[in-house]
């Protein structure tokens, strides 16, 4: 809850349980649950926002480095001030980003509406000077600029040229004909409607973003002479280098896909004790020994494991009013930091407030 507003542009009247750095985040899922699912576009617009409320977080300490504006200020209140910069970044940002995007009327108003509950001018646009409106503006400003150029192509609603070498695959007609079974190849549906329930009007399959390779990386640094980051070529079918890896894969597919069917009765361990506790970048842990707040093992949580497997698939192939896979994490993150009370950064150091907490977590996970 917020209180009735009885502050000025430079006191804002803040959440009761919130940050604002949360307040802002939310209402960043709020647009990307209306608008169509673009998972790329959406990850650069959370890291944006948050790489702009770490700027004005770092705005004000003296030893931080901001990301896109790196400025030194003082104050008094410094996390009052905070407040009111990233609520002004957030805001110039994220109104620029979902002001043609699906749903954008109910977006813009819950960002007016939000801009309103915070007791915050939404006309104070200067942004010249030391105020933290002003600092909120230039960092929103940068952020813009910096978007317009790094080969996401924005200004062109992010389309890139893409063109399928197979034709469609007519889903209500038996058969299947392709051009290269090694490329992409769309479904053509009788009616096609997009993850959050708007309609799609051909039918056909589109593609998200063909370039995305090209756009400048959070937090990898760039490949050299603009060209995309190239993890190297998949594995063919046919190919004699990697067709058996080919098949493999495929397999692999159909292995996982059989075992979601709800008549077998095949039990799984979810608990921490048994999944979990994965080396880098590999789904390959077998769980904890130990429960770290208890000392003792983890009781097994035993469930039908067709249940796990089409709960997870339902979870992430995102159904309606979905905050798509970048979204999940900051929905995981949130949920995650609300069971914390002891704030510590990388769990080791001094406590934390609640802001720079979430401050620090969007800006490495949205990164990531």
């Amino acid at each position: 809850m917020t209180p009735a507003c009885t502050s000025t542009a430079q006191q804002p009247c803040l959440p009761d349980d919130d940050t604002v750095a949360r307040v802002w985040n939310e209402a960043t899922l709020d647009a990307i649950r209306r608008d169509f699912p673009a998972p790329t576009v959406h990850a650069r617009n959370l890291f944006h926002l948050s790489a702009a409320m770490w700027d004005v977080w770092a705005a004000y300490d003296p030893e931080a480095t901001g990301y896109f504006v790196d400025e030194d200020l003082t104050s008094r209140s410094p996390n009052q001030d905070r407040a009111v910069a990233i609520s002004y970044a957030a805001y110039r940002v994220l109104r620029s980003r979902y002001a043609t995007a699906a749903g954008a009327v109910d977006t813009l108003r819950e960002l007016d509406d939000t801009m309103a509950d915070l007791c915050l001018a939404v006309d104070d646009t200067g942004a010249d000077g030391d105020s933290p409106a002003a600092l909120g503006n230039r960092i929103a400003a940068a952020v813009l600029e910096h978007g317009r150029t790094d080969g996401s192509n924005e200004l062109d609603a992010y389309v890139g040229e893409y063109v399928s070498v197979n034709p469609p695959l007519v889903v209500s007609e038996p058969g299947t004909e392709m051009t290269d079974p090694n490329r992409w190849q769309p479904l053509s549906l009788e009616e096609a409607i997009a993850q959050n329930g708007l309609p799609i009007a051909s039918g056909v399959q589109a593609y998200v973003g063909p370039h995305w390779g090209r756009v400048t990386p959070f937090a990898l640094d760039p490949a050299p002479d603009g060209l995309p980051i190239d993890p190297g070529a998949p594995p063919y079918l046919g190919d004699p280098a990697s067709d058996a890896a080919f098949r493999a894969a495929v397999v692999e597919v159909i292995e996982a896909s059989s075992r979601l069917d709800p008549a077998t009765s095949d039990l799984i361990d979810i608990s921490p004790g048994a999944l979990g506790n994965n080396p880098l970048g590999t789904d390959a842990g077998s769980g904890y020994n130990t429960n770290p707040a208890t000392g003792a093992p983890y009781a097994p949580n035993l469930v039908p494991a067709a249940d796990f497997g089409r709960v997870l698939a339902e979870f992430w192939a995102d159904g309606p009013a979905s905050e798509t896979p970048p979204g999940h994490w900051n929905t995981i993150a949130n949920w995650a930091g609300d069971q914390i009370s002891d704030l510590r950064i990388g769990g080791t150091g001094e406590p934390v407030d609640r802001l720079e907490w979430d401050v620090k977590l969007y800006f490495v996970l949205n990164g990531a």
